[in-house]
């Protein structure tokens, strides 16, 4: 079962426009009853890595609906969270505690690992080198095209996130360099870029008692940045809960998002309503995080049709 919701919402030439609304993906079967986030498709959009109750799970297309998730074969001994795919669809970076080295207890609580596709299987995870991993709280991966790395880290345990972006050049990575959108209280995660770099969609906190994760969109502008766009309360809900998380779909148009946000039963109800509000209670709609998606094609009508760097 779909929960809709449609608002008006400003688009980004300034002009009014009935947005989409986000719909849950697959409900009852990717998204669950369990804490769920962070689809990572192949590039054909048959295969999905998602991440539940930090364990990386693989569910596939069969006959137009998604299998029953299973457990990756690389995952599943460590706290395994945040995957998203290079476009190609050739490997796979995730954020993992497990160790570096062999022998250790236990690694960086947050470090970023490759696993690269071999066939219909999976290869051994490889930790990234420390122009990536710069320092124990490093999270959030997204891959572009020419594989450069974006992702996020704090420079220190009470500092917000910031977005960095890791240049891959020659076989390995530059050393990365800030993406910059607010100013230094404001807490930016969750990169979700284009593979040609020309948009990017990621979770923003503005300080405050009652902050929330919101999620915006910024296209790209020459060399740099253009003003980042808030999508909406369409998208982002009314501000009581986090929306973030944010990951592109096969299409990279197709945005998905993790959010706990949770529908409200309207009284008085028949005692058909009332079962289907407990039947989609077991299955998602309980209050903690689920996948939802929505088109970016409303924000996308300015993008430009190649990046510029």
């Amino acid at each position: 079962m779909r929960i809709l919701v449609v608002v008006l919402l400003a688009g980004l030439a300034g002009t009014a426009a009935a947005s989409p609304a986000p719909t849950v993906f697959a409900p009852g079967v990717i998204s669950g009853p369990a804490d769920d986030a962070d689809p990572a498709f192949s590039a054909d959009g048959r295969t999905v890595v998602f991440a539940r109750n930090s364990t990386l799970m693989i569910s596939m297309q069969q006959g137009g609906t998604w299998s029953t998730p299973v457990i990756a074969p690389f995952s599943g001994q460590w706290m395994d969270q945040q995957p998203t795919m290079s476009p190609d669809g050739r490997f796979l970076v995730f954020v993992s505690n497990r160790p570096i080295h062999a022998g250790e207890a236990k690694g960086p609580a947050g470090n970023l690992w490759r696993v690269d596709r071999q066939g219909d299987g999976w290869g051994q995870p490889v930790h990234l080198p420390a122009t990536v991993n710069r320092t124990a709280s490093t999270w959030a991966p997204s891959v572009a095209g020419d594989g450069s790395l974006y992702f996020i880290e704090r420079s220190a345990p009470d500092a917000p996130f910031r977005l960095r972006r890791a240049q891959y050049r020659d076989g390995g990575y530059l050393a990365s360099t800030p993406v910059d959108f607010g100013d230094a209280t404001t807490q930016d995660v969750d990169p979700a870029v284009a593979p040609d770099e020309s948009f990017i969609v990621f979770g923003s906190m503005h300080p405050g008692p009652d902050a929330h994760e919101r999620l915006y969109i910024a296209m790209r502008g020459g060399a740099g940045w253009r003003k980042p766009v808030d999508l909406g309360d369409v998208v982002n809900g009314d501000g009581s809960t986090d929306t973030n998380e944010a990951r592109l779909g096969p299409d990279h148009r197709t945005l998905y998002f993790s959010t706990d946000r949770a529908s409200r039963p309207h009284y008085p109800r028949t005692a058909a309503q009332a079962q289907a509000d407990q039947a989609r209670a077991a299955a998602w709609d309980n209050g903690r995080q689920n996948i939802w998606s929505v088109p970016l094609d409303e924000w996308l009508r300015d993008r430009p049709s190649q990046a510029t760097r």
